[in-house]
Formats: C-alpha cells, structure tokens, sequence
C-alpha cells in the first residue's frame, strides 16, 4: 500500500556535514552560521535586515513586540489590531499577551485568506496594526494590504511562516510588510529542525529584535545603533539590560542546516509546485471538494480541501477512508479562531461574521505537499475520494 504522510525529509549529506562542523567547533548558540544564515535568508527575500529566533512563533512574538519600544508612534496595550479568521495559534497568542484587542475579519473562500473587502471596511482610526497571513503557501492580497496601511498609517505586519517562496508579480511573500516573519520547521519549505527569522527593512525595528531575542540586553547591538549609547571598556556594558526581553536565541546547529537547505529552495519550491498542478488536474472544480486558487505564484505548503457536503456523516467516512488507506491529514492550519477555546482569553470582536471561516473549520482537511514526485500519491488521494458516496 502506498503510504502518503504530511511531511518528508529535505535533508541530506550537507546538512549532517554542516551540523558536525558545528559541533567540532563547540560553539553552539548565535555564532558565525546563524549571522551568515541572516545575511543569506535577507537576500534572498530582497530585505535589509534578518534576525532568526529558535522558532517561527518566536519570530511572531518578536516582531510584535519590537513595535512596543518604537520611538515614534509604538504600539500600545489596548490598541486595536485587525486579524483574519484562520490562522495557526502563534499568529493570535502574543497579540494577547501583548494586550492588543483584537478585530477578527472574515476569510475569503477562493484563497482561503483575509478578505480584503471586508478588511477595507473594518478599518477605523483605532485600527493600529494589521496582521495578514499567508496562508499555505498563498499569498494575501499584499500589495493592496501595503498600500492601505501605508495610507492609513497602520502597521502592517506579515506572518509568511507557511508561504516561503510564493511570489505577487515577482516580488516573494514575507517582504511587503514592516515586518515578515518565517518559520523553518520540520514541515516548512526549508528546515532547520526548529528556527524562525524576521525580516525587515527598518533599522530601528532590526536593533529592538536583537535586544528582545536575547533577555534585554544590549550585548548583541551594534555599535552605531538607534537605541544606546554603547561605550567602550565599561563593566557594565555586557550585561546592560535596557528593555524587557525574552531568551529565543537560535542554535549554531540550526542556522548551519539553514545555510545548506538555502541552497536548494529554489529546488524544493519548485518540486511543490509541481505536485500542486497534478493536484489542481485533479481537484479544481471538483464538484465534491472546493480547494483554494490564486492568480499569484503559490509555494504550496499543502493541499486544503473544503467538504462541499455539509454532512458530518459524510466527512466521517471521508476520513475513515483516509485512515485505512495510510493517508495523513490535519485541521487547515489552525482552524478558526473562535472555534477553540484559547479564544475566551483574548479581548476581541468578531467584525461582520466570521461564516466562510467556520465552514472551513467544520468541513476542511488538508493533505502534505513536498519537495518531491508525490504522483502516485495525490492520484490514489482522488481515487479514494472519488469512491466516497
């Protein structure tokens, strides 16, 4: 029986080469490999500045956090920020534990991303900050988000963590907003077991993520900076702590499987695209299963599917079906927000109704994509669905 599981390896000789330099060399944490990995990962999404974290939720924490000690204009506890319906939890928890109230707007179901419609709408002048989501490797409506926070001076913030790679018109995801984070977990387009980055073309911002990444401390700032004055030869200098942080420093081990797996992301990215058209042959249009389109270059994280039939007998033998034939699937990323419970904790709004949210929540699944030939794979996910009456 052919098996078809959420995720496969990326990871080959150059990675274990690169990880045992590291460990020969006894210096494990924010070292040489994790500032070549920033520099690298920064060109590669056209940006300035990069700082990686020990996780894709950490880089969402900070990048927040960092508007909180802007000079000009912060953020504040009990200003308002517009979210979408779905996301993975980390894109709502530190909004929350930031004290921000949340506006919770509506999806659209052709990319199963915020719908820009209705977030033209919801926008007032207690509107902050505007958090958009790329979701599965689909790209929001992102130049349009850019150009109404630009006009209404809003943050805009960028959660890229699934959509590395995908592109609007040429320029990647994860480079429009103030700031972008990323996720390099063992599922996402690259992997570095775990790890995450920000990027960023303000250097205020970049110098605020060093801080917080690192308990507070100035140690990590260079010299000529925005926020300190650094002076040389003094005690104190090294453990000078000059705002609250966190400790989400990055591993060596980490930023040197980065390094190599950077390499290849054209490679891996270009593979799931692949799998996404025998996917998109076999499912766009269907009847049965509505899935999700885009007129930008996706980088296909995975394969959500929405259940047209609104039975839930229906979906259970959908997924019995899927168990016995060794076919793993999950939630479309988290679901929508209100649907768990963690929402109980938050100070939010739902604006309008969040209805194509919940539909996705109640009636949707998603199957792995992966940087390689999964032919056999997607063409026996349509024959067992396809048998589903």
């Amino acid at each position: 029986m052919i098996k078809y599981p959420l995720t496969y390896s990326t990871w080959g000789k150059q990675e274990h080469k690169a990880i045992s330099k590291v460990i020969s060399s006894n210096i494990f944490t924010m070292g040489k490999n994790v500032k070549k990995f920033e520099e690298e990962f920064a060109n590669f999404q056209k940006k300035k500045y990069a700082v990686m974290v020990n996780s894709g939720s950490s880089a969402n924490l900070i990048a927040i956090a960092s508007l909180f000690y802007k000079k000009k204009n912060p953020l504040k506890r009990g200003d308002e920020v517009i979210v979408p319906g779905v996301s993975w939890s980390t894109t709502y928890a530190p909004l929350q534990q930031l004290g921000l109230k949340l506006k919770v707007i509506d999806i659209e179901l052709k990319t199963f991303n915020i719908d820009f419609d209705k977030l033209k709408t919801a926008i007032t002048k207690k509107t902050k900050l505007i958090v958009a989501v790329n979701l599965l490797g689909i790209p929001a409506e992102l130049f349009k988000i850019k150009n109404l926070c630009k006009i209404n001076n809003i943050f805009f913030f960028e959660d890229n963590c699934e959509s590395l790679g995908a592109e609007i018109n040429g320029k990647k995801a994860g480079s429009f907003g103030d700031l972008a984070s990323h996720s390099f977990f063992f599922s996402h387009h690259i992997c570095t077991m775990e790890g995450g980055m920000v990027v960023t073309d303000n250097y205020e911002l970049f110098c605020l993520m060093k801080v917080l990444r690192a308990h507070g401390w100035s140690r990590d700032l260079p010299r000529s900076n925005p926020l300190i004055k650094i002076n040389n030869n003094d005690f104190y200098e090294q453990y000078k702590f000059i705002i609250p942080g966190y400790n989400l420093r990055p591993g060596e081990i980490h930023a040197a499987a980065g390094i190599e797996q950077l390499k290849k992301i054209k490679f891996l990215i270009n593979e799931r695209r692949k799998n996404l058209k025998i996917f998109n042959k076999y499912f766009k249009n269907n009847k049965d299963y509505l899935t999700p389109s885009t007129n930008y270059k996706s980088s296909s994280f995975a394969f959500p599917i929405i259940i047209r039939n609104n039975s839930l007998k229906f979906k259970l033998k959908i997924f019995n079906a899927l168990k016995r034939n060794k076919i793993d699937f999950r939630l479309i990323t988290g679901g929508c927000f209100t649907e768990h419970s963690f929402a109980k904790f938050f100070n939010y709004k739902v604006f309008r109704n969040l209805k194509n949210s919940e539909y996705l929540h109640k009636n949707g699944f998603f199957v792995g994509n992966a940087s390689k030939d999964l032919s056999l794979q997607i063409k026996k996910l349509y024959q067992v669905l396809s048998n589903i009456k």
